[in-house]
């Protein structure tokens, strides 16, 4: 299990500069009093190296999973996530993996702050933090008495699940969801419900044995250890396990000298030479950081992916519309409807009734696409009735916000007990790309069949990006069904391109899209004639403007 040698030592990054009048910090010195009883813990935060206050505010900075508030806190700030950019090519598939950096270092060093302090300062979209602290082994009986006691060895290798560790890692790096494992240092087991972690641009994973495996090691694209003096780490160990972790005093010293001590000399300190870079006195070297942050913005800059929205305009001119397209039958009813709907001078509580009506004729529609199966029923007269019932296990609607919302009722309608999950994905007016900001999914979606919902589709960009975020969840490609009151032949081709076996599912398919990617005739931005709030300045369709509900 141990670490493979380097070739040759990591670089090790310098000190922070002393600020006038510091000593050498002592922190052994003070934490024979400092200890006395519980209610000191946090006397022990002034034994700590300070940390750089004179670091210039960056613009954001972004973590994001499905299960979390999209937001980082800081100690300084709350600060919003931006839109992840696709992370996709024109065909639906992942063109660059993820980059993963690797933090190690000793119990307490500061992987985690250094963690933070990195998203902090890199202002990329989309990063994942994910803790080695997750993925202790479950304990069996023997081993839970023993840990009671402060008599088993949380610092060895063999305390960690591996297998998960390395499946986990390589899921996120390919852009998909996974389930990570709540671990509840208290009582020493992990908790029923697990956390749900979607892929990210950048993924962090720290941790004491975070290059302690040649399977992980290989995943890592940057391994930084962060080497802190030995007795700051006794310290914060005491403060963290005494304020957090519900422990005594006596049960941590005891730990730490009969297993984390050895352990960091025999397992954890080696595998510094593995490290690409090695940062001391971890937290409070904000000029170490500031050149990781600079390396990674080089490497981020290579693997940056950039859409060409006139290409993919371009690329299926001429071609014949999809098998997988179904177009509800242009009856004089559902033309009559259209008339109306994309009349310019129709008040809203007219637009609003008559687009109801296509909502719930498409969504019978689609459901006539769902797999059915035989099955006898008996009728109150006691006859059999040779009928068909739904094959599936259960069906969930996603709708794409804003205007996608507006389709639920009807989906509800027509459809009991149906759960429901949003995804919100706005356009960035400077690159023209799709941006995902929000998706809230119900569990175990994977085996559903899923309606995604959208009401108009012109270029098929935010489509392709919702479909995308479906399989990176594991539904099946062809358990998805993307519905929409409009769309162009544009959208058509694109997302049939990408993803051959969704079903395409709508009232009417226009020809055109103009320059500015917008359905040529159309029907104009349907959020906001729906909605009754202004319409952007050039009447752009919905699916193309930064909008909210």
């Amino acid at each position: 299990m141990a670490a493979p040698p380097a070739s040759a030592d990591a670089p090790r990054l310098p000190p922070p500069p002393a600020a006038a009048g510091d000593g050498p910090h002592r922190p052994a010195e003070r934490s024979e009093t400092a200890c006395e009883d519980r209610s000191h813990a946090e006397s022990l935060d002034r034994l700590l190296p300070p940390v750089g206050t004179g670091r210039s505010p960056r613009k954001r900075t972004t973590s994001q999973c499905k299960s979390e508030p999209p937001l980082l806190r800081t100690s300084k700030r709350t600060i919003y996530t931006a839109g992840r950019p696709p992370w996709y090519n024109e065909h639906g598939t992942q063109s660059k993996e993820a980059f993963a950096i690797g933090l190690g270092g000793g119990s307490a060093s500061g992987k985690t702050t250094v963690a933070r302090m990195i998203i902090e300062a890199l202002d990329v979209p989309w990063v994942v933090l994910l803790s080695m602290d997750s993925f202790y082994k479950v304990l069996t009986t023997q081993q839970q008495e023993q840990a009671a006691h402060n008599n088993f060895n949380f610092d060895h290798p063999d305390a960690f699940d591996f297998d998960l560790i390395v499946s986990t890692l390589k899921k996120l790096k390919q852009g998909k969801s996974v389930k990570v494992p709540v671990y509840d240092f208290t009582t020493h087991s992990r908790k029923k419900d697990w956390k749900t972690l979607y892929g990210a641009n950048v993924i962090i994973f720290e941790g004491i044995m975070a290059f302690a495996d040649k399977t992980l090691l290989e995943l890592l694209d940057m391994k930084i250890f962060v080497d802190t003096d030995s007795d700051i780490r006794l310290v914060r160990r005491l403060r963290r396990d005494i304020s957090e972790r519900g422990r005594d005093i006596e049960g941590v010293i005891k730990q730490y000298n009969k297993f984390v001590k050895p352990a960091f000399d025999q397992y954890i300190q080696p595998t510094m030479r593995v490290a690409d870079i090695v940062v001391p006195w971890g937290s409070g070297n904000t000029v170490a950081i500031d050149l990781i942050v600079q390396h990674m913005h080089s490497q981020l800059e290579e693997r940056k992916l950039r859409w060409d929205m006139a290409a993919l305009a371009s690329a299926h001119q001429c071609h014949p519309l999809p098998r997988t397209l179904s177009v509800l039958k242009s009856t004089p009813q559902v033309r009559g409807m259209h008339t109306i709907i994309r009349d310019k001078e129709t008040s809203r509580d007219e637009f609003i009734f008559y687009s109801k009506r296509l909502m719930r004729l498409l969504i019978e529609h689609a459901l006539s696409f769902l797999p059915f199966q035989d099955c006898v029923v008996q009728t109150p007269q006691g006859q059999d009735y040779a009928g068909k019932c739904y094959a599936g296990k259960q069906i969930t609607g996603v709708s794409i916000l804003r205007a996608g919302e507006t389709m639920e009722p009807a989906l509800r309608a027509v459809c009991k007990d149906v759960r429901i999950g949003t995804i919100l994905i706005q356009t960035n007016q400077l690159t023209g790309e799709p941006e995902l900001h929000y998706l809230r999914l119900p569990k175990d979606i994977s085996d559903d069949h899923v309606i995604l919902m959208d009401c108009t589709v012109s270029t098929g960009a935010a489509a392709m990006m919702a479909v995308r975020v479906l399989l990176d969840h594991d539904v099946p490609e062809d358990k998805i069904f993307l519905l929409s009151l409009l769309m162009a032949e544009m959208g058509v081709h694109s997302v049939a391109y990408a993803f051959p076996r969704v079903r395409i599912i709508t009232t009417a398919v226009d020809k055109r899209v103009n320059d500015l990617f917008r359905i040529i005739p159309g029907i104009g931005n349907f959020g906001d004639r729906y909605f009754g709030t202004d319409a952007a300045p050039d009447g752009s369709d919905e699916e193309e403007v930064a909008s909210t509900s």
